[in-house]
């Protein structure tokens, strides 16, 4: 029979049924069983993908290729690093990334405050020698003036080796295979990986010397060649010999092995020497910043090769050191990864510090070897929204706190600012810290009404001082994240307890100090600001001219753009204006200097831009910056803040507080606002961190079970009512 034939080739009545369908039972059913198809198809894909999630992965990871319980800090930038090169950084960004993969010979102790240097590639803190015009040793104590050159000597440890990279790699023959490479060759290597052939060898000496030649090279620029050549001996003439060089109008590195460096000098395979000018003390801090880390000879000739800058294979690009981690993915629109390296040398856990460490458990991983991290991934977050959900759904470990999630993360208590409960239910930890910095509205001491050293003159500045509230511009401002500034010093700064008390809100006395002054109401005053487009400007404004209203003074605010303001305070054309400073490193002399009248900015090109100039001040402040702490140091200090107090240049800010958050899973770790290579010190708990995110990331499914039961309710009695169609039809055909 016909029929049987077809019951054996189904595909025939498949093909028919949607024609059958519509011809048995209309248009409508048939929709209904394609839409039902779709649905279940569409569910059955997003169930797929349920379970195909259940791994230590929550479903919105945004770092699905990584391990969950991977020994990795993760965490964000928001402004992008552009100079890699320690000659040329000078900037926090860059320096979080390069303090990590170079070590200079020295560092500061991660524990103690104040701050204080310790070794890192040398073998000892440097040994420091002193002598006069004729080469006779003098001892520490003597002054400056008598002192013609100082002599620092530097050994640094034998057995450190840098980092696996193609600069040393080498043949059988001892040949470098990298380092002649043609324009044509040089083009199938677009990126680092892509040389095959590595190699490593031991940190020498001459390694430091080459860099500190760097800093006069003039293709590179580096922005501390005008202080460094006022006191490295020679560096100034190494630039003007460098500038008649050919070579540098290709705008290539130049190899400075072969030139010489009268002040710097190798003395042995583990020893170099430095001499300074005269007398600076200051110069040890020096030797724990970037650019005084150590730059091979064979790095600087492998990038300097043009067909490899045309790709971005340079040093400002990939680093090379001896640090703790290297830095493996250098992606700045995207993430950048550090990863620890595995040729770092062996370093260990601080097992001293202060007293209240211990109670922190900041001793806890004493003695353990460094680092103690395996990876770190910074991810570019330009926006602090999701920076911070990020942060809250454990996807990153560390996080400051943004003016917007300030009130959410925050809450003011009787005793200061405390976590809120939210934050603390997630284990979510508070750390505070000042920072070695400050903020000011500074006075130019060179114009004729708010500037000059006339009994007027100093009590119309502190008549102004006096009104200005200065906590009130912290609590509205920058969410109470400052300290009111008593002085140019912050804690922690040898020099701190030398200065006032902070000065109180007094409006009757400052309007008293005007009548003495005899300077009526309605005086016009003028204060300079860079117009950024912060919406909170235009408030700043008004609370500016509020509290010169307050002593009957019209504040005018002169916006302009930051170059436009920048050049007013060089000329020294501004009559009020607002700046901060952050020291580079842990001493008076960094603050202080602000205010010394031969760094005027108007006269001399200098920082100090009150234009400044006390013969007292500036007295004390040449004999303080060739001393050591001492009381002798401390007493010149005071003298200089009496000074300050009475000639009143500045009106007396803020020292900036920051506020970090930490997981429960990061350990206890301490602040580190100076020095740049805290965290080959942190220690995370991944195992905790995965947990924690699973439970947070959860997805809700429910609403997926409910629609499928749903849509089972619906479409089950369709389907009983197709197949019986069915049936009924293949009777009829």
């Amino acid at each position: 029979m016909e029929f049987d034939q077809r019951v054996h080739k189904p595909s025939k009545y498949v093909g028919r049924l949607p024609e059958i369908l519509v011809r048995e039972n209309g248009v409508c059913f048939l929709n209904l069983i394609r839409v039902g198809n779709f649905v279940l198809r569409r569910l059955l894909l997003v169930l797929c993908m349920a379970f195909a999630g259940c791994d230590d992965h929550p479903w919105n990871d945004p770092y699905p290729y990584e391990k969950g319980d991977a020994n990795t800090l993760y965490t964000a930038f928001q402004e992008r690093p552009k100079h890699l090169d320690p000659a040329q950084s000078y900037s926090e960004p860059e320096w979080v990334i390069i303090g990590h993969v170079y070590e200079p010979p020295l560092q500061y102790h991660y524990l103690k405050r104040p701050f204080i240097l310790e070794p890192s590639t040398a073998v000892t803190m440097p040994e420091v020698k002193y002598f006069n015009q004729a080469g006779t040793p003098l001892n520490e104590e003597s002054l400056s003036k008598d002192v013609a050159y100082t002599d620092y000597i530097i050994r640094i440890k034998p057995g450190i080796y840098y980092q696996s990279h193609p600069a040393f790699a080498k043949d059988a023959s001892g040949n470098y295979y990298y380092h002649a490479l043609s324009e044509k060759s040089a083009k199938k290597y677009q990126i680092l990986r892509d040389f095959k052939q590595q190699g490593t060898r031991e940190l020498l000496a001459e390694d430091y010397v080459y860099q500190i030649k760097r800093l006069a090279e003039p293709n590179i620029a580096s922005p501390i060649f005008g202080l460094m050549s006022q006191h490295i001996m020679g560096l100034k003439e190494l630039r003007e010999t460098l500038m008649q060089s050919a070579v540098v109008s290709d705008g290539m590195e130049q190899d400075l092995r072969y030139v010489s460096l009268s002040g710097v000098e190798v003395l042995d395979k583990y020893t170099y020497r430095i001499r300074l000018i005269g007398k600076y003390p200051q110069f040890q801090y020096w030797l724990a910043m970037s650019f005084f880390c150590p730059i091979p000879w064979e790095v600087a000739k492998f990038y300097a090769q043009k067909g490899l800058q045309r790709h971005n294979i340079s040093l400002d690009w990939y680093p090379v050191g001896t640090g703790a981690f290297q830095l493996t993915e250098n992606n700045p629109d995207r993430r950048m990864i550090l990863e620890k390296n595995p040729n770092f040398r062996e370093e260990r856990y601080p097992s001293e510090g202060m007293p209240e460490d211990m109670e922190l458990g900041l001793l806890e991983n004493a003695g353990k070897r460094l680092p103690m991290l395996d990876k770190i991934i910074f991810t570019l977050e330009k926006e602090d929204i999701p920076y911070w959900n990020k942060f809250l759904q454990g996807y990153y470990d560390i996080s400051g706190i943004s003016s917007d999630n300030f009130s959410s993360a925050i809450r003011l208590m009787e005793g200061g600012l405390a976590l809120s409960d939210t934050l603390k239910n997630k284990g979510i930890r508070l750390q505070t810290s000042v920072a070695p910095g400050i903020w000011y509205w500074g006075f130019n001491m060179g114009d004729e009404i708010v500037g000059g050293y006339t009994e007027k003159a100093r009590n119309l500045r502190h008549a102004i001082q006096l009104a200005f509230n200065v906590d009130e511009f912290i609590s509205i401002f920058i969410n109470g994240r400052g300290v009111h500034a008593r002085g140019p010093i912050p804690p922690d700064i040898f020099g701190f307890a030398t200065q006032p008390k902070v000065v109180v809100t007094d409006i009757e006395k400052a309007k008293a100090l005007l009548k003495a002054a005899e300077i009526s109401e309605g005086l016009t005053l003028y204060l300079d600001a860079a117009i950024t487009g912060d919406p909170d400007e235009i408030a700043v404004h008004a609370w500016l001219q509020k509290q010169f209203q307050k002593i009957g003074i019209h504040l005018v605010i002169r916006g302009t753009d930051y170059n436009r303001y920048q050049e007013k305070l060089r000329l020294g054309t501004v009559q009020l204006y607002f700046a901060g400073w952050h020291g580079d490193y842990p001493d008076p002399e960094n603050f202080l200097f602000l205010l010394y009248g031969p760094n005027s900015s108007a006269k001399f090109e200098g920082e100090n831009w009150s234009n400044y100039s006390n013969p007292i001040f500036d007295k004390n402040f040449e004999n303080i910056r060739s001393l050591q702490n001492s009381s002798e140091r401390l007493q010149g200090i005071q003298d200089m803040v009496n000074v300050l107090e009475k000639d009143l240049p500045w009106i007396w800010g803020f020292y900036p507080k920051s506020y970090a958050l930490y997981h429960g899973w990061v350990e206890a770790r301490k602040p580190m606002s100076i020095g740049n290579n805290a965290l080959k010190y942190v220690k995370i708990d991944p195992k905790l961190r995965a947990k924690q995110r699973l439970l947070w990331n959860s997805p809700i499914i429910w609403p997926f079970w409910t629609i499928l039961s749903l849509l089972l309710v619906i479409l089950v009695p369709a389907f009983i009512l197709f197949w019986r169609k069915e049936h009924i039809s293949l009777e009829r055909v």
